[in-house]
């Protein structure tokens, strides 16, 4: 069992609701980095991907019967070149920096909320507005971390269920930012709610009842793509929802899956009315549908599967 690894510590200090809202703050500056910097990341790996297409002969000539132009080996070589010439890009490294000067953030420039207000929300060599969305997500990680000590209680559980609503907040954050979700959280995510399951960590969910709720959680979204797209030709949703919803049923089981959706169907359309009745939804754009999804499964976390099945008449 996890408790086994906690045997002699003093649970009802560590895993308290304050010292989890603190640990919440320190992890929520680090999820900021995450969300900036992944989808870079991302981005870098997906031009390394062409590079490595287009410089791809035998494949060129297999699809196109064609050999390959040389305006295309040209490229390809242009952009490996230009890829080597980037500098490392990790969540550890480099050190952070201000966008707009370059500036390094000092160690006492970086104290969750505290250094953001004693700067005045602005970099201390150039002056740049640092935005907002920083210290609220600082906050709302710690708000997150102490709710669940509250309801979990002191016991090494809460640790898992920090981590995943850590996950689900760094996935929110990139979603609406890029609207994608990256397999390098979703999968993850994923096989750890298995894997929580099959050791017996998760109290009421057995392995089985979570390998059901990922499968379900999948092909509910997968279901209703395709019928999307085979009744209008277009594309409703990403494929990284069935991954984030699957994840979310390895963690809560199968009849979570029905509350999360609809709870995230009905934000995510009065978000998105109140979005394009004041003009912030640009033509051809469309609201992002993970930030629900995930906020759906915190609800289920913070509150428990029982009151929110209650709330829809089961």
């Amino acid at each position: 069992m996890l408790e086994g690894f906690f045997a002699g510590w003093p649970l009802e200090l560590l895993l308290s609701p304050w010292v989890l809202a603190v640990l919440g703050l320190a992890i929520g500056s680090f999820l900021n980095v995450v969300a900036h910097r992944m989808p870079l990341m991302l981005e870098r790996q997906w031009w390394a991907d062409v590079g490595a297409q287009l410089g791809d002969a035998e494949s060129y000539q297999r699809v196109f019967g064609n050999p390959v132009p040389e305006r295309l080996t040209l490229a390809s070589g242009s952009l490996e070149k230009s890829l080597a010439e980037l500098k490392p890009l990790g969540l550890a490294r480099p050190a952070s920096r201000c966008p707009a000067c370059g500036h390094r953030i000092r160690w006492f420039e970086n104290i969750p909320v505290l250094s953001w207000l004693a700067l005045r929300g602005k970099c201390s060599a150039c002056g740049t507005r640092i935005g907002l969305r920083y210290p609220l997500v600082e906050i709302a990680t710690a708000l997150l971390f102490g709710a669940l000590g509250w309801t979990v209680g002191p016991q090494p559980l809460v640790l898992l269920w920090c981590g995943v609503a850590a996950v689900l907040l760094a996935l929110s954050l990139i979603d609406w930012d890029t609207t994608v979700l990256p397999d390098a959280l979703t999968l993850p995510l994923l096989w750890a709610g298995l894997v929580a399951a099959a050791l017996g960590w998760l109290p009421g969910l057995s392995l089985l009842q979570s390998v059901t709720g990922a499968a379900v959680g999948y092909l509910s979204l997968w279901a209703v793509f395709w019928l999307f797209k085979l009744t209008t030709g277009k594309e409703g949703m990403g494929y990284g929802d069935f991954k984030l919803l699957a994840a979310l049923g390895a963690w809560l089981g199968a009849s979570a899956i029905l509350p999360i959706v609809l709870m995230a169907s009905v934000l995510g359309a009065v978000v998105g009315l109140v979005m394009k009745a004041g003009g912030a939804l640009r033509q051809g754009r469309f609201v992002p549908f993970g930030p629900f999804l995930a906020g759906g499964g915190l609800v289920v976390m913070l509150v428990g599967l029982p009151t929110v099945l209650g709330w829809i008449g089961w």
